[in-house]
């Protein structure tokens, strides 16, 4: 029950966090958001290399881990290709684009009020899917270690902050209300919290279920960092400062992992 609690925390309300200062604040501008995604990733990065893949390998050795890495990058995959089948995209899967409502899987400008609310929403499945694997990570350590997985969904909490901003910026810009968008960042945290529940059933299997699901959630949030989150920070900033930051952010995180 404590690590589903956690993952509650990590979750749904680290989205609901990003939605609530997005709603009190106000949408500032696509760099802002840049930034703070760019902190996130480096936090991801250092969870994945300081904690889960050392992890995996002490349980399972490397030829594991490493499988388990790759099963977690067809899954972000094949969930990526599923969002853009049903949200009926044309663009090519290498570019990059303008600003953070395209990025998430939104190929049209936005330029109503109806549009902004259409790609808030999508990206509300997106992250939401997208939040599964970290679920499975937390679940997985909190199962073998309490500490552990406390230390993960303390990170994986500050990852979420700036996700739940970005379903929350269009959604209010699209005129929907705050409260209902505050509610619609909170939901797309609960996947945290199955994925958790996963987590905690196949890390009591064996010591390679336990290396696996630490690997597969690595693999996958390597994936959104490297193959999405990054690239497009960099290209919505037009300059160094997302680097910097996200290795900021590896140094942050690398610290949280011993306090």
């Amino acid at each position: 029950m404590y690590i589903i609690m956690i993952s509650i925390f990590a979750g749904i309300f680290g989205t609901g966090l990003g939605g609530l200062l997005t709603a009190l604040m106000g949408y500032r501008t696509d760099k802002v958001v840049s930034v703070l995604l760019s902190f996130a990733g480096g936090v991801m990065t250092s969870i994945v290399f300081v904690e889960l893949i050392p992890e995996a390998i002490a349980h399972s050795g490397m030829i594991i881990s490493v499988a388990g890495m790759v099963m977690g990058v067809v899954v972000v995959l094949l969930l990526n290709e599923l969002i853009d089948r049903f949200s009926d995209m044309n663009v090519p899967k290498a570019e990059l684009h303008k600003n953070f409502q395209e990025f998430f899987h939104e190929n049209r400008m936005i330029t109503s009020d109806n549009k902004k609310i259409r790609s808030g929403i999508l990206m509300f499945f997106v992250i939401g899917l997208h939040n599964i694997p970290e679920g499975l990570a937390i679940g997985a350590a909190g199962n073998h270690d309490l500490s552990f997985g406390f230390t993960l969904a303390l990170m994986i909490g500050i990852h979420n902050i700036p996700e739940g901003m970005a379903i929350a910026a269009p959604l209010i810009s699209g005129g929907l209300g705050h409260r209902w968008t505050v509610l619609m960042t909170l939901l797309a945290g609960a996947p945290t919290v199955l994925g958790a529940v996963v987590g905690v059933l196949i890390g009591s299997i064996s010591d390679i279920a336990l290396a696996l699901a630490y690997s597969i959630a690595g693999g996958a949030m390597l994936y959104v960092v490297f193959g999405e989150i990054l690239p497009q920070t960099v290209a919505v900033s037009k300059d160094r400062i997302p680097t910097i930051v996200s290795l900021a952010g590896i140094v942050c995180g690398m610290l949280l992992t011993r306090i």
